[in-house]
């Protein structure tokens, strides 16, 4: 849409959803559309309220794929040239369409690539693709050990999503990617925004902070995260999902094969791996994403009673955790002296989500024994 100037654009994806999935990522303009705006356009078409057709329209074929590599290489070629040191990287496709490019690309960026699953099959034949999933990125955890490479990098079925393992094969997930890229980032843009959804860590709003950004938390949906981007001219967002945003020399949406070649060079030009890279962030004790099945017509109830229940323990003083805060923009995150617990309703499947991170993990177990008990509650009162 960039490249071509285009009017609008339509992308054919399931993303890390089954096989069996399909649809459409619609933009008007280079921007996507999403919620009302989607529900708009369905009333339109099938009340058969469109416009007629000005003037005859015609069908032309262009190959975007090549392009594309011709624009990231002019990008990042030059870490190929002597002085940097070559890196090895384990590339999971996960037989979607990163596969197509990425193997090249980082070739052409002076790295050593150990592929797997890089040929395009949408049956998934190898793992399910979803880079978030411990169950599913196994093969690139042991792989990258095995290998002995620098790092691991992993994608979903459309390359809108990153996963990163380090070169011990320790998950990096999503707020530390962003960490690693802020801190890249503000180095050269000063007072920089950067937007993160509500399931990224507070140790990754505080670094942002600490190293002269101006973070802010946003509701989780990469439609919403890209949309407050836009809004707060903010040169990174993201989320603990592995949607990664770039502003800053990019387009500004999520393309996990350019955030790929952001964190390689990093790498190259900093001779160090993410591991030492990050060796000063505080690492905290957190539960993974939780999900928990509720059926959609009730899901936003439930999570209002416990968004409400909360609001009365912290006036209150009772549950028996100090509450220092409560963040509502997204279900509730609920702020402790010693960490923060998380629900919320999921925008795209019949469930609730919960994560919970602490310092310590008697801090995690009793937050969590708390946002346990009031969920249940809330779910047994619909």
């Amino acid at each position: 849409i960039f490249h071509l100037d285009a009017d609008g654009g339509i992308m054919v994806t399931g993303s890390h959803n089954p096989p069996e999935y399909n649809g459409f990522k619609l933009s008007i303009g280079k921007e996507t559309i999403y919620g009302d705006s989607i529900q708009r356009l369905r009333e339109i078409l099938f009340n058969r309220q469109w416009a007629g057709a000005r003037r005859e329209g015609a069908v032309s074929g262009y190959d975007i794929t090549a392009a594309y590599k011709e624009f990231i290489l002019s990008r990042f070629s030059y870490l190929s040239e002597e002085g940097y040191r070559r890196l090895k990287v384990v590339v999971d496709a996960g037989n979607g369409t990163a596969g197509l490019v990425v193997p090249e690309l980082l070739s052409a960026a002076g790295c050593d690539v150990v592929p797997l699953f890089c040929e395009p099959d949408g049956r998934f034949p190898n793992h399910h693709p979803d880079p978030t999933v411990v169950e599913y990125i196994g093969d690139l955890i042991d792989t990258t050990r095995a290998q002995g490479a620098d790092i691991g990098v992993g994608y979903d079925g459309d390359a809108d999503r990153i996963g990163v393992v380090d070169h011990e094969g320790e998950i990096v997930w999503g707020d530390r990617i962003m960490i690693l890229l802020s801190r890249d980032i503000l180095g050269r843009v000063p007072g920089g925004v950067v937007v993160g959804d509500v399931k990224c860590s507070q140790v990754m709003f505080d670094d942002i902070e600490r190293h002269g950004g101006r973070p802010i938390m946003w509701k989780t949906g990469h439609s919403l995260v890209k949309d407050k981007m836009k809004r707060e001219g903010a040169v990174l967002a993201g989320e603990f999902s592995g949607h990664i945003f770039i502003s800053d020399g990019y387009f500004g949406y999520d393309d996990a094969v350019y955030t790929t070649m952001r964190i390689v060079e990093i790498m190259k030009l900093r001779g160090r791996g993410i591991r030492e890279l990050l060796s000063d962030v505080p690492r905290m004790h957190c539960t993974p994403e939780i999900r928990i099945d509720c059926p959609e017509e009730s899901k936003r109830e439930v999570v209002q009673r416990v968004v409400a229940r909360f609001q009365d323990l912290m006036a209150s003083g009772g549950g028996g955790v100090p509450i220092k805060g409560l963040h509502d923009i997204d279900g509730v995150r609920v702020v402790f002296d010693r960490g923060w617990g998380l629900v919320r309703a999921s925008n795209t499947q019949p469930v609730v989500v919960m994560r919970v991170e602490a310092e310590d993990e008697e801090s995690l177990g009793r937050y969590k024994a708390l946002l346990d008990r009031e969920l249940k509650d809330a779910m047994e009162a619909v």
